[in-house]
């Protein structure tokens, strides 16, 4: 009698379907959570910009002895107002940055919560909101 020997090589479909299995609810459980940490960076990172934009708006005051007005806005930082003897600009690198979820910053001078507000709507660009739509502004911590 003659023995037949078999080579094993490569994976069988039941093994190959069990690991695409496995993988998909690493996906399911990992995948969530991970999006979530998404949303998060970019309150911080919208907070971050915020917090430059102030040191700027702070640099600008000490040269002309005010922030810019609502009208001016935070092109004021990067283009000399009207009538501007003292301006010493620009006061940031670069245009006015968008927040991460490409919309303008707004500005307001005076603000309702200081000398001025700047604010970012979130990620569904309207007031107020939660979760990934809260607004980000500049007198509150993201986490208020």
């Amino acid at each position: 009698m003659q023995k037949v020997l078999y080579n094993k090589k490569g994976f069988t479909l039941i093994e190959i379907l069990i690991v695409m299995v496995i993988l998909g609810l690493l996906a399911a459980l990992v995948g969530p959570k991970m999006f979530g940490k998404v949303g998060k960076s970019k309150q911080k990172a919208a907070k971050a910009q915020i917090s430059l934009l102030e040191t700027a708006l702070d640099t600008f005051r000490l040269d002309m002895g005010r922030y810019p007005t609502s009208e001016e806005g935070l092109e004021a930082l990067r283009t000399k107002p009207a009538d501007s003897e003292k301006w010493d600009g620009p006061y940031i690198p670069k245009k006015v940055p968008l927040d991460p979820w490409s919309n303008p910053y707004e500005y307001q001078s005076p603000g309702e919560n200081g000398d001025y507000d700047i604010i970012s709507f979130g990620a569904d660009g309207t007031a107020d909101g939660e979760g990934e739509n809260k607004d980000i502004v500049n007198w509150k911590n993201i986490d208020e």
